[in-house]
């Protein structure tokens, strides 16, 4: 497949090396003069400055989006409109609006639209779905999850401070991957209870978010997440009538990824546990490029698609309104 990147920071860069070995890579942009150009001889491919020019002079098959979210949702469409399929990297817009117009944008182009969500892909989390499915641990009915790290010196300078260009803060940085990681274990989600709060940081958005959330299928689920957790942490558990299975880490600075399954004894006591410790190297990049390809190729609907992204968004959106409103938010 022939594929350009818009964006050329770091998860553009992951994006680019994720790349199998039969696709060309023919095109970059970012408005950093600085950095498309560094990106395009890193990559050998053409750099550009002005999306609109990248989409006029260059026939990818994909193109990639890794910019500031506030500028995400129109080259996400122009991309769209053109017949090009698109990765548009989390969270899919600032908000829920942005995100029906750039699904159904895919919808009315007939091309297929993936949110980036990697972590499904990470090895923990893709065979802790295997063990669901097969049943291994009964019935899910609730799910507890944990993601955070504690900021950096000069954070609230940063772009993800600024409420106009990101939309939110924690709750719609990390927060989104796990509600979805929620809703692919939990099934749809119908009740939505939430407390968005800024703790620490100077910031016009919250670094902390908590959420409780039920599920059509009955799963409460609750989670934390954070910019003042001071260490990295990824901790992700799914509870079922049977047993459990908790992933934690995603390697590098969240600590080494792993997956511990247990299965409880009838007669009670400490159940049957197994622990599976995975590599150091995040292989959920170039595993979610494959399956994005193979839907392109297939023309069928990916694994974290542009529907999953809103749905998302949709939970966050109630997420923000139940904090305001000091209550339940329904969705239908």
């Amino acid at each position: 497949m022939k594929v350009s990147i818009i964006g050329c920071g770091l998860i553009g860069r992951k994006r680019a090396l994720a790349l199998s070995s039969d696709d060309i890579l023919i095109a970059c942009c970012d408005t950093n003069p600085e950095a498309a150009g560094k990106f395009g001889k890193e990559f050998n491919c053409r750099s550009y400055t002005d999306y609109k020019q990248l989409l006029e002079k260059e026939d990818a098959d994909i193109i990639v989006v890794a910019v500031v979210n506030k500028f995400a949702k129109e080259i996400i469409i122009e991309s769209l409109k053109r017949g090009k399929h698109v990765l548009a990297e989390k969270p899919l817009g600032r908000n829920l609006s942005e995100a029906n117009e750039i699904v159904s944008a895919a919808k009315d182009n007939g091309v297929v639209l993936k949110t980036g969500f990697n972590h499904r892909f990470h090895p923990a989390i893709m065979e802790a779905r295997k063990i669901i499915d097969k049943g291994e641990i009964g019935r899910v009915f609730n799910i507890r999850g944990r993601y955070g790290h504690g900021g950096r010196a000069g954070m609230e300078k940063e772009w993800r401070a600024s409420k106009e260009l990101c939309g939110g803060g924690e709750l719609l940085d990390q927060g989104v991957h796990i509600i979805d990681l929620i809703r692919w274990f939990g099934g749809g989600i119908k009740e939505v209870i939430g407390k968005v709060e800024t703790k620490f940081w100077d910031l016009e958005v919250e670094d902390n978010a908590f959420g409780v959330l039920k599920t059509e299928s009955g799963v409460t689920a609750s989670f934390h997440v954070s910019w003042t957790n001071w260490k990295n942490i990824f901790s992700f558990e799914i509870f079922g009538t049977e047993g459990y299975v908790k992933i934690e880490g995603l390697g590098g600075s969240y600590g080494p990824e792993s997956l511990e399954t247990g299965i409880r004894k009838k007669e009670g006591g400490r159940p049957d546990i197994n622990i599976i410790n995975y590599g150091p190297e995040d292989i959920s990049w170039r595993e979610e490029w494959k399956e994005f390809k193979s839907a392109c190729q297939s023309n069928r609907e990916p694994l974290g698609s542009g529907y999953d992204g809103l749905k998302a968004n949709e939970v966050i959106e109630a997420l923000y309104l139940s904090s305001k409103q000091n209550k339940a938010v329904f969705l239908d």
